[in-house]
């Protein structure tokens, strides 16, 4: 049972915390109430806030509606007026361009474009707006007449700074080659740079214009100089929007793409002319130099210029003016004189020792003294043939620089033909110098003059060097083009082959006449000429070996030909097989040139003078072999061609030497009886030995007589066959002596013991020396 207090006091504080309630629940009502109230005068003053705005709206809309029209109808008006400007503009345009139209773009091509395109503006515009206006025939003729004076310009610009290159120029651009220590790129500047860069300008509108127009495209913007532009290609100077089209403009179909074609000629005339001047100014300059200097400058005679760097010695020259010319020379001498059966001009005696060039000197001199008025002629004919060398390389270099040029300024669909358009004329004419080089040849050949193909060598071994560069300059032109250099090429190879094979026909049947014999035994032109004409192949072994296999001669020399070697083609052949050809070729003319010097040798009645002749031939033969490199080059099919010679020139060594049995037969014991010292001879037995002696006299002094003039040019030679002569005669002498030197079978000893043995062997000494 819960204690009266304690629930008195229990009810007294539940009844203070119910007071506490009502009073907070009495604050929450009256906080309600004037929450209520004040909601209410917050909706009353929005609503007539909003009452408010609906009266200013009602009010301002239609004013904000007037004030707009009034500015659109003012848009409109300043539209209106801006067109009308850029209307009336174009009835201007005639008048505002026709100053600077009529003084043409001399000195202001920017300002003059820039007129052009206004003027193109205002076509347009009377084309698409009103065709039938007559201010579109005067802007048409004012557009007609810049356009005109634009080509003109061009003209005009291209004919006034398009000059020849320099020969100097040339020679410095075709004579950087690897054989430069420090390489330095010549630059050929056919044109000034601002001049150039006028003509891109002009030539870059013409084609835009002429593209345009034959697309009905519309030009929007020239390009000005000051714009950025990249120095290589063609320069596009106006820019379309693709966006923008329009229909095509039916008068203005008229001017048709031929504008293109119409500048484009007139480039590759002027500079095709230019291009033809500089190679016809090179050969000048060829002929103007020679003549005063006698100096050369080319890649085929490399000389030092102080104006460039030092080249390295090449191991063989190309082309030596001059050398050739001797050997024609002498070839041209023995083909015109020893064919027609006529004796030859000079004496050729090949000098001692075989010295080459000691022997070309002697050779060249004595036929100066014959021909000293043809020495011009032939001088001349060097400088030819070394211009045509030069100027076939200019070519290549100056259509090299041509094409650089031509890709600046002619569109690139456009360039090869333009390209192929440009170097007709000069390459033309560097053919048909070429046809009238194998033309000429073909003519000596016939006259049996076969010197003619040496004129050939230089000339084909350069354009076959060339022809690489040759080929990459005119990729892209026309077949017919193309086609020119290698149609000169396989013709020089005919005639050269030609000219090879019947001089070995012509070494064979070189007719045996008395006359024309060496009476002192030496050495024959023929065999001078065979081997000088093969000496000068060594300078072009490759030229001379392709020469034959163009022709595909394997089956003349027996040669198997390699299936990779059966090309129509020269250039297909290899260099070995080449070189195989030529060796036999070699081998073919010396063993003519055998036959028929042992045919010759037969006009001799002597024959001992046979054997001196044909020791002597044989011999020069061999020595020239071995100072050239003739003996390694007819090794390759002829292994024991030195061992051959030998044997030949020993032959004929002892045939000569059996010229002394007659001699020597004197000295021997044959038929005679034996002799006792002391013992009286018999009449018979003391004839047999006066006979003894004097067939000794009489044979050595007639035999020293005669061979006294005969000839053996090589002294080494000449010394061998003394000294063994002298040793079998002089020892069969002295024996000769010691047996009858105690026998009296005379009672003059002195007329039939003539000569001593020192005697007999200074006679034997003095043979082949008619100075003695």
């Amino acid at each position: 049972m819960i204690p009266t207090e304690d629930a008195s006091a229990r009810k007294r504080e539940i009844e203070e915390k119910l007071k506490q309630e009502q009073e907070t629940l009495a604050f929450i009502r009256e906080n309600l109430e004037k929450s209520d109230q004040l909601t209410k005068g917050m909706v009353s003053i929005l609503s007539s806030f909003e009452s408010r705005l609906m009266q200013l709206e009602n009010s301002i809309i239609p004013v904000h509606k007037q004030t707009e029209n009034l500015q659109r109808l003012q848009e409109n008006v300043d539209k209106t007026l801006s067109c009308m400007d850029h209307v009336i503009s174009y009835y201007h345009v005639a008048k505002d361009t026709d100053k600077i139209i009529r003084e043409g773009p001399t000195g202001r091509l920017d300002e003059y474009l820039a007129c052009i395109a206004k003027i193109q503006k205002a076509v347009e515009y009377f084309q698409d707006n009103n065709p039938d206006s007559p201010e579109l025939n005067l802007v048409k003729a004012r557009f007609e007449k810049g356009k005109e004076s634009l080509e003109a310009e061009f003209r005009g610009l291209l004919t006034r700074y398009s000059k020849p290159v320099p020969p100097i120029l040339i020679l410095d651009a075709i004579g950087v080659d690897e054989e430069l220590e420090v390489q330095e790129e010549v630059t050929l500047e056919h044109l000034p740079e601002a001049v150039l860069q006028d003509i891109i300008i002009i030539s870059g509108w013409l084609v835009e214009y002429g593209r345009n127009q034959g697309q009905g495209q519309r030009v929007h913007r020239v390009r000005m100089r000051g714009a950025p532009r990249t120095r290589r290609g063609p320069t596009p100077v106006h820019r379309h929007r693709s966006s923008e089209k329009r229909r095509p403009s039916p008068s203005m179909r008229f001017y048709s793409s031929t504008i293109l074609y119409d500048f484009m000629n007139v480039y590759f005339q002027i500079r095709s002319n230019q291009l033809d001047r500089s190679i016809k100014g090179l050969k000048e300059h060829f002929r103007k130099s020679s003549a005063s200097s006698g100096i050369l400058y080319s890649p085929a005679v490399q000389t030092k210029r102080k104006d460039t760097p030092t080249k390295k010695a090449p191991k063989r020259p190309v082309y030596i003016p001059g050398t050739i010319r001797k050997a024609q020379n002498l070839l041209k001498q023995y083909s015109q004189h020893g064919l027609d059966g006529k004796k030859g001009g000079a004496n050729l005696t090949p000098l001692e020792g075989h010295d080459y060039d000691l022997r070309v000197k002697h050779l060249n001199d004595a036929l100066s003294e014959k021909h000293g008025a043809s020495a011009g002629k032939d001088d001349v004919l060097d400088i030819e043939i070394d211009s045509y060398i030069h100027c076939i390389s200019a070519f290549v270099k100056l259509a090299q620089s041509e094409y650089a040029l031509l890709s600046e300024i002619i569109p690139e669909h456009h360039q090869k033909k333009t390209f192929d358009s440009l170097i007709q004329e000069a390459l033309d004419n560097l053919m048909l110098e070429g046809d009238n080089i194998v033309s000429a040849a073909r003519k000596a050949i016939l006259r049996h003059d076969y010197s003619a193909v040496l004129t050939i060598f230089p000339i084909l071994r350069h354009l076959k060097q060339t022809k690489p560069d040759f080929d990459t300059t005119l990729q892209g032109t026309a077949a017919s083009t193309k086609n020119k250099l290698p149609t000169l090429i396989t013709s020089m190879e005919t005639t050269g082959a030609k000219a090879l094979e019947e001089f070995a026909d012509s070494i064979k049947n070189d007719p045996d006449k008395e006359y024309n014999m060496p009476k002192d035994g030496t050495v024959h032109e023929l065999t001078s000429n065979a081997i000088l004409f093969l000496q000068q192949l060594l300078d072009f072994q490759e030229t001379a070996g392709a020469m034959l296999a163009s022709q595909v001669l394997g089956d003349t020399y027996n040669i198997p030909l390699d299936p990779r070697e059966t090309s129509s083609s020269a250039s297909s052949y290899s260099s070995e097989f080449s070189r195989r050809l030529l060796s036999t070729y070699i081998c073919k003319v010396l063993g003519n040139l055998q036959l028929n010097l042992l045919s010759k040798s037969k006009v001799y009645e002597d024959q001992a003078l046979s054997a001196i002749f044909l020791h002597n031939n044989y011999n020069y033969i061999l020595k020239s072999l071995e100072k050239s490199e003739l003996i390694q080059l007819v090794a390759v099919t002829n292994k024991k061609v030195e061992s051959s010679y030998r044997e030949l020139i020993q032959q004929q060594i002892q045939v000569y030497q059996r010229s002394w049995y007659k001699v020597t037969e004197h000295l021997t014991d044959r038929n005679m009886p034996a002799f006792q010292p002391g013992t009286k001879l018999k009449d018979k037995e003391r004839q047999a030995i006066k006979d003894k002696f004097k067939g000794f006299n009489d044979g050595l002094e007639e035999l020293c007589k005669i061979q006294k003039g005969w000839a053996i040019p090589d002294k080494e030679q000449r010394d061998f066959i003394r000294q063994a002569q002298r040793k079998v005669v002089s020892e069969a002498y002295k024996a000769f002596l010691q047996r009858y030197a105690n026998i009296s079978f005379t009672k003059n000893p002195e007329k039939y013991h003539k000569y001593r043995p020192d005697d007999v062997e200074d006679m034997i000494e003095r043979l082949f020396d008619t100075s003695a």
